[in-house]
């Protein structure tokens, strides 16, 4: 498993935003007020998963103080991490969708969703640098070239 390609990221955004442009513009009179509740629970995803990266780096890092990480968690991390990116990204092209229509529009409705919209979109990009941060964090690090042993060829 390799590193979340930041052009998967972006080709979800987009493909996000056109369909939250399409669905707003085509719907909007019909919608509800936009809720928070999407943005706050993006932004506690945002913050567990800084937390999470920061924790589990000074665990790989072996700091003292801090107890040896479990390899298992570390893999469901990366799991964690990977998911929440393309999620981001996809809520983030959708509320990127919806904050360029909700400018352009002039209506009273449109000002008024446009703070819960900017949240929104606010929140998802938290998301995503926050997951990168993480998968990041997983990577073992670098270890220095060992030694060459006496009596074994080289190459």
């Amino acid at each position: 498993m390799g590193p979340t390609k930041l052009s998967s990221l972006v080709v979800a955004a987009l493909a996000a935003a056109a369909i939250g442009w399409l669905v707003i513009s085509n719907w909007y009179v019909r919608m509800p007020v936009l809720p928070w509740l999407p943005s706050v629970t993006l932004a506690a995803l945002a913050v567990l998963e800084g937390y999470a990266a920061v924790n589990t780096r000074a665990r790989i890092d072996r700091q003292p103080g801090q107890d040896p990480v479990d390899p298992l968690l570390v893999a469901r991390f990366v799991v964690l991490a990977k998911a929440s990116a393309l999620a981001g990204a996809i809520f983030a092209g959708f509320y990127a969708g919806l904050v360029l229509w909700l400018f352009i529009q002039q209506t009273r409705a449109a000002t008024n969703d446009l703070p819960a919209a900017s949240g929104g979109l606010i929140a998802a990009v938290a998301l995503v640098l926050a997951a990168l941060w993480l998968e990041r964090a997983c990577r073992v690090p670098e270890r220095p070239e060992d030694p060459e042993v006496p009596g074994e060829p080289t190459d």
